[in-house]
């Protein structure tokens, strides 16, 4: 049977050269960073290179702006928390979307019952933040304004660049959960007005269980982790030498074949799209293919469950999702597609195809072929359907 993985946007397939690049701190290298000895000497260098990496990568200032973490939640947590404790003098607002990760929206819920005010914007049709509401939701307490860059369900992207200007405008942070478009779109952080920005390394090609969060020179955020003195203060614990090594590499990798493998991964989304709106009647496209991740595609399949389409799949050694990974298991529509307007019952049969780097035009054939038969079995035995009428 054929296997085929469309499920990138849950995690990438790590490369063999993260791999490689981890297991000397596995093995034989295994000092801990933080020892004045040779030992501790050797595998600090080994961090301290990766960070470099890791902020080229980014388009930092510098790599003491490059925070590692154990992964994008922590470092969304990182930032919401810490800002809102470090300024909760000056204000005790925060504007997010209602479209935002759980890692974001979760710690906005439990900073409202430590006093904290936020508010949610709406997002419209195609999943895009409303910069007019956005202007119009910014009071003297704003502290803070933590938009995603790109959504991990839809793949939609968020006008970053526009918001940036916004925020500088009146002087408060901005925060974006850039976990999905790094290392599908091209930024350099350091031309834009970001003073905070979330990443998780197993999403390009690196080891799961590390992270980086971006903290703009000057920006003040209250340590998260308390402890000892490690990242520069900002986040205590023995570094995970293996983890921020490969994601060093993934990172290196990244900056090299992003505009190569964007460019491909578009034309192959966009095949797929075209191969299903021809061949399956009543879909729909959750998104905007205009402000679209190059990889991602979230299609509604009416009269269905999404959860059937991915068993069904599965089955025919296809991996594909109904969206976030983190909120597997639960049988309620997504927030993302509720909050764009999508009925709840066209939402439940959603599903999202993340394409990644070893994605061939073969693996798109090969769903192509076997998706249709799979919709229109699933049709002929849902209460839902009545001939498409």
């Amino acid at each position: 049977m054929r296997k085929v993985y469309l499920d990138n946007n849950a995690t990438t397939k790590m490369s063999k050269e993260a791999l490689e690049a981890m297991m000397p701190y596995m093995t034989d290298v295994y000092g801990n960073a933080s020892s004045v000895h040779a030992f501790g000497r050797e595998v600090r260098l080994a961090v301290d290179a990766a960070r470099a990496k890791v902020a080229d990568f980014l388009g930092a200032a510098s790599k003491e702006e490059v925070i590692f973490t154990s992964g994008g939640t922590e470092s969304d947590n990182m930032a919401l928390r810490g800002v809102a404790h470090a300024l909760r003098g000056r204000g005790n607002h925060i504007i997010t979307s209602n479209v935002e990760h759980h890692a974001v929206l979760n710690v906005c819920k439990y900073l409202e019952k430590e006093g904290c005010q936020v508010t949610y914007l709406e997002a419209d049709r195609n999943g895009i933040v409303k910069l007019d509401e956005l202007k119009s939701a910014i009071k003297k307490e704003t502290v803070l304004i933590s938009i995603m860059w790109a959504n991990n369900e839809t793949g939609v992207i968020n006008p970053i660049r526009e918001i940036g200007l916004i925020v500088k405008e009146k002087g408060i942070y901005f925060h974006t959960d850039a976990v999905q478009a790094a290392g599908k779109l091209p930024f350099e952080l350091k031309n834009m007005n970001i003073d905070l920005a979330s990443f998780s390394a197993h999403k390009i090609y690196g080891p799961k269980g590390v992270g980086a969060l971006y903290i703009r020179k000057g920006t003040k955020l209250t340590p998260l982790v308390l402890g000892g003195h490690h990242e520069m203060g900002k986040r205590a614990g023995t570094e995970n030498v293996a983890g921020i090594a490969g994601f060093g590499r993934a990172a290196e990798l990244a900056k090299i074949e992003l505009a190569a493998e964007s460019a491909k991964l578009a034309e192959l989304r966009d095949y797929l799209y075209t191969g299903i709106t021809s061949r399956i009647e009543h879909t729909r496209l959750n998104g905007d293919l205009k402000e679209l991740l190059p990889n991602t595609l979230n299609v509604g399949f009416r009269y269905l469950e999404g959860e059937s389409i991915v068993l069904n799949l599965d089955m025919e050694g296809i991996a594909v999702s109904t969206g976030s990974a983190c909120t597997s298991g639960t049988l309620e529509p997504s927030h993302v597609l509720r909050a764009m307007g999508v009925d709840p019952v066209d939402a439940q049969g959603s599903i999202r195809f993340s394409l990644g780097r070893d994605t061939s035009k073969e693996d798109i054939d090969y769903v192509l072929d076997v998706l249709p038969p799979i919709v229109k079995r699933l049709r002929e035995m849902s209460p839902l359907y009545e001939g498409g009428k």
